[in-house]
């Protein structure tokens, strides 16, 4: 009778002192020493697990609980929260991320769109690194076309302007570009708009110390972190720190790439170039007027010319939108270019009928080559029968977008699979609500890619039949509106829940008997270590290791296979 009153006792005790343990806050190590206490008391070791989740028969070999003793006796709230703690996390993982944003190139006509291409840029990594990727190659491509079959005066200028206005939409007029091709007085419009549109937005002082800022304090925060990786506010740093890494390629291979992005600048280049137009001397040879050449191309900025309005959008993570169309004006371009080249070569003259001049030098045309009526030098550059053969897909676009596609899945799937692999590792092993957070941000991110990918592909289908109404044309553009929509709305919210996501492990919201029992994947069978072993931890330091390098290997093997690819766009 005496020992089942001194039992009660004790229980009432304990269940007292865990009552006021709810409102000051949990306390897992404390709520376990409690629990061993009253289990050697009563002898009753139910809910005492080891490090694996198997009970035990000894109460000095219990280092976790069950998830049903955890909820009945430490409670169902979390942690305290602990503002020196929440502080140095934010400010040394998240804080430096955050500020290296700004380094993103934007240049777009109103401030929301800058905001929406960050949100973009934060939402889906895959995206982003998609738009930059197809960029460099659609530059590479266009680059190699024209060095391999292009031999023909301002031919040079077209693959710099071409190349430098990715970031807009094009509009060409396949009927008067010829004469910005074959008449000799254009050369002056050439070369001033290259001139204006190649000016170069790389890496200054601000943008080198955001992106040094951020590999040194990822590498120093590494380096000092502990043997005992278990501790939750350096394992999760760690894993927080591999989930952004994804954006310092980002920036740089931005930085590298200099986007022409800055709206109202590209605006004033053309309006510079069209000035410089208006001294074209005219003959009557030339056959139409100056004016007409000068708006043979044009950049586009009303909503009515394009299928998607984010084509009109600068900032190049909106370049996906514009890639198909932006390849498939390139190759109308190239293709005029390559038959002036072809006939140049053949010493075939412009005005039919009339002799071959030779020119003082062997690497350049004598301007009488280049004269003729209307009807002459639109022929000059177009197949005998009359039009440019093309089709509405430019070759070789869907290769490339499966490179880049590819390319940026490695980059966001080494960084974030690496955070979820540092969280899945982490007792109580398998999939919590850390490794579930990072990966329901990789999942939503490729979801966002799909979606706007998705979008821009029926978007160009539907510009094919722009001037025919066709059914499946018109489903496809309002499917393409809806995908859009859905696309840049789960951005928005993948975006806030990324930095919500780092914030909840920063300020202990995670520490509760349901995150730390990784309840979501062991269901009945969850349990809490609160205590880890020698070999959990050793486990956990091979799982940390193992992310770290995944991670810093997809960031290197982004930017190293950008850089391969640079130097056909950099020659």
């Amino acid at each position: 009778m005496r020992f089942k009153l001194q039992t009660g006792t004790q229980a009432c005790l304990l269940l007292l002192m865990h009552a006021v343990q709810r409102v000051a806050g949990l306390n897992f190590t404390q709520c376990l020493i409690d629990i061993v206490t009253n289990a050697n008391a009563t002898q009753n070791l139910a809910g005492l697990l080891d490090g694996n989740g198997n009970p035990v028969s000894n109460v000095s070999d219990a280092t976790a609980i069950s998830y049903s003793l955890c909820t009945s006796v430490c409670g169902t709230g979390r942690e305290p929260f602990q503002w020196p703690v929440f502080s140095q996390d934010f400010s040394t993982w998240l804080l430096p991320n955050l500020a290296l944003i700004s380094q993103l190139p934007f240049g777009a006509q109103y401030r929301l769109d800058n905001l929406m291409s960050a949100v973009l840029t934060v939402g889906s990594p895959v995206l982003a690194g998609y738009s930059l990727f197809i960029t460099l190659l659609n530059s590479r491509w266009i680059n190699r076309r024209f060095n391999q079959s292009v031999d023909y005066p301002n031919s040079d200028f077209a693959v710099s302007i071409l190349s430098s206005l990715q970031q807009v939409p094009l509009r060409l007029h396949p009927g008067r570009f010829p004469f910005l091709i074959v008449l000799p007085e254009n050369g002056c419009w050439w070369k001033w708009f290259s001139e204006f549109v190649n000016y170069t937005h790389t890496w200054s002082i601000a943008s080198a110390t955001s992106v040094a800022w951020v590999v040194v304090a990822y590498i120093m925060n590494v380096i000092n972190s502990p043997a005992d990786v278990y501790t939750s506010s350096h394992s999760d740093g760690d894993a927080t720190g591999s989930l952004w890494l994804w954006l310092i390629p980002i920036v740089v291979g931005w930085l590298q790439l200099s986007p022409k992005c800055d709206f109202r600048r590209l605006q004033a280049a053309y309006s510079h170039a069209d000035q410089h137009a208006h001294i074209w001397p005219a003959g009557a040879h030339m056959g139409t007027p100056s004016a007409s050449a000068r708006r043979a191309l044009t950049i586009t900025a009303r909503e009515k010319d394009v299928m998607s309005p984010d084509e009109l959008l600068t900032p190049p993570v909106f370049n996906y939108s514009r890639s198909l169309r932006w390849a498939s004006t390139a190759d109308t371009v190239f293709l005029m270019f390559e038959m002036a080249s072809e006939k140049a070569q053949n010493r075939i003259p412009v005005t039919l009928g009339s002799d071959w001049v030779e020119s003082d030098t062997s690497d350049t045309i004598h301007p009488s080559n280049r004269c003729g009526s209307s009807t002459d030098i639109i022929a000059y550059c177009t197949e005998p029968h009359g039009v440019v053969h093309r089709s509405h897909w430019a070759p070789g676009v869907f290769t490339r977008m499966a490179i880049a596609s590819c390319a940026s899945l490695v980059l966001q799937w080494g960084t974030v699979g690496a955070a979820f692999m540092m969280a899945w590792f982490t007792p109580t092993t398998r999939m919590g609500c850390r490794s579930l957070s990072y990966l329901l941000f990789g999942v939503t991110s490729t979801l966002i890619w799909m979606l706007l990918l998705m979008s821009s592909i029926l978007a160009h289908y539907s510009a094919g039949y722009s001037h025919r109404k066709v059914r499946s044309a018109r489903v496809a553009l309002v499917l393409s509106h809806w995908l859009r929509w859905a696309g840049k709305a789960l951005a928005v919210a993948n975006s806030i829940w990324l930095v919500l996501a780092c914030a909840f492990v920063y300020s202990s919201f995670y520490n509760t008997c349901f995150c730390n029992s990784s309840v979501v994947s062991r269901g009945e069978a969850a349990y809490n270590v609160i205590i880890e072993t020698a070999a959990q931890a050793a486990q956990l330091r091979v799982a940390w290791i193992g992310g770290l390098i995944v991670a810093c290997t997809s960031s290197f093997f982004f930017l190293g296979l950008m850089n391969l690819l640079l130097d056909t766009v950099l020659s």
